[in-house]
């Protein structure tokens, strides 16, 4: 249920714009009347109206993830927030610049931001994140929880450098397929791989991942 939360703007980025794709004509009609006012010159054209709606759409639904989360008395993810902020701030360029280049730019930026989040965390906190999101469920080595966290951080770099690589070099509607298919499934792939991984290496004494003493 929760895997189906965190991907729900996802998926609605790509319902809309494959609905609109298919309805260009009604599309810009119902954006430019509709969403006039968030766009300079207050027409849209049919050609930017599918990526736009689903702007729109993808802005909406990361705002009523927060909303319900708040509603709920629920704490709110720090990255939930992160991926808030940049997809209204690369999403407001969307929409108001008729420009589908900033929302394309958004995916790699939110990786790139999860990604530094990782290695800064470690290299100047000495903190890593991973064992603290699950270091009490798993038994690890230290030098494993750090090989592990270097894991992350070359995987979110290299999402981020291939979301650039697929909207520069193919047509919008093959990002948008990339973007959901192609983002969630090499997520899966990567956390199995992990997970395989792991098991090789999971102890049973739970001193086992404590960092080395001087």
């Amino acid at each position: 249920m929760k895997l189906l939360f965190d991907f729900l703007p996802i998926i609605l980025f790509f319902g809309t714009f494959k609905v609109a794709e298919g309805r260009k004509d009604w599309a810009a009609q119902f954006a430019s009347d509709q969403f006039g006012f968030m766009v300079n010159g207050g027409v849209v054209g049919p050609n930017e109206a599918p990526v736009l709606l689903a702007t729109v759409v993808v802005i909406l639904a990361t705002l009523a993830q927060v909303g319900w989360m708040i509603a709920r008395g629920r704490k709110v993810d720090t990255m939930l927030w992160v991926s808030l902020g940049t997809v209204t701030v690369f999403g407001g360029a969307t929409i108001w610049f008729h420009n589908e280049t900033f929302i394309k730019w958004k995916p790699s930026v939110l990786y790139w931001v999860m990604g530094l989040t990782f290695w800064l965390s470690q290299l100047i906190f000495r903190k890593n994140l991973l064992r603290a999101l699950i270091g009490e469920q798993l038994s690890l080595p230290y030098g494993i929880w750090q090989r592990l966290n270097f894991m992350w951080v070359a995987f979110f770099a290299f999402m981020g450098l291939l979301n650039l690589y697929v909207a520069y070099s193919f047509s919008t509607d093959t990002w948008v397929n990339f973007k959901l298919f192609g983002g969630i499934g090499l997520m899966l792939v990567f956390t199995v791989v992990q997970g395989l991984y792991i098991s090789r290496h999971v102890q049973e004494d739970d001193g086992a991942g404590e960092a080395p003493r001087a």
